[in-house]
């Protein structure tokens, strides 16, 4: 079963006596596992179908299943869940809360699950390892480069374990350098950890280390294309 099934999905936009299709009938099946870049120009649809993913925003019609249950039957509350449960988000401005640690900023998604305070920390702790800043637990944002910051946020995103990561242009606001450090944690939460990953990217250097290319344009889908 596809952890992702979107069937048939259109969303519209009003724009005084105008609309418009953002996406326009998109169908995408995305298994568990894959590693998925998601390209486009600036209105291709790619964000509105992105939106849809992290269940931030609904299609006017069509269908989207998440590991088989079915995202637009939920209400808020449950929706809320899902997302603290089932996906872990990485952000271009990283979204780190700047008068927190590294470790706090970590134990966040935590703190809405409920979980108590000691498993919290040493969960942070363990997530921190694996992005390679265990030495880095009580710097505050603003004492850490771009690239550390974007590896706390995916230390966040991936704490409570999530299967899915939505990542929306990870390496936008990154040097060249840092941004092939920042792909090759992706990479290895991908093969190690079996994280499936939908990544937005503009950037063909940064797609070329996603196992699948998806190409919107004018709210369609207009490649799809899975490397050898």
């Amino acid at each position: 079963m596809a952890l992702i099934e979107v069937k048939n999905a259109i969303k519209t936009y009003q724009t005084g006596d105008d609309s418009f299709n953002a996406m326009n009938n998109v169908s995408l099946s995305i298994e568990k596992g894959e590693f998925v870049a998601i390209m486009g120009a600036s209105g291709s649809g790619k964000s509105t179908f992105m939106n849809m993913l992290g269940t931030l925003d609904k299609p006017n019609s069509g269908s989207y299943y998440l590991d088989g249950v079915d995202m637009l039957s939920l209400d808020s509350n449950e929706l809320a869940e899902v997302r603290n449960v089932k996906m872990g988000f990485v952000f271009q401005g990283f979204n780190l809360i700047s008068r927190t640690t590294a470790l706090e900023n970590v134990e966040l998604p935590m703190i809405y699950k409920g979980i108590p305070e000691e498993e919290r920390k040493i969960r942070a702790k363990e997530a921190l390892k694996i992005v390679g800043l265990e030495n880095r637990e009580d710097h505050m944002p603003n004492q850490m480069s771009g690239g550390q910051q974007q590896r706390v946020a995916i230390a966040r995103a991936i704490v409570n374990d999530p299967p899915l990561i939505l990542a929306d242009e990870p390496t936008g606001n990154l040097d060249t350098k840092t941004s092939i450090e920042v792909m090759e944690f992706f990479v290895k939460l991908n093969e190690k950890m079996g994280k499936t990953i939908v990544l937005v990217t503009h950037e063909p250097d940064i797609a070329e280390y996603c196992k699948r290319v998806v190409r919107f344009k004018d709210g369609n889908i207009i490649s799809d294309e899975v490397k050898k």
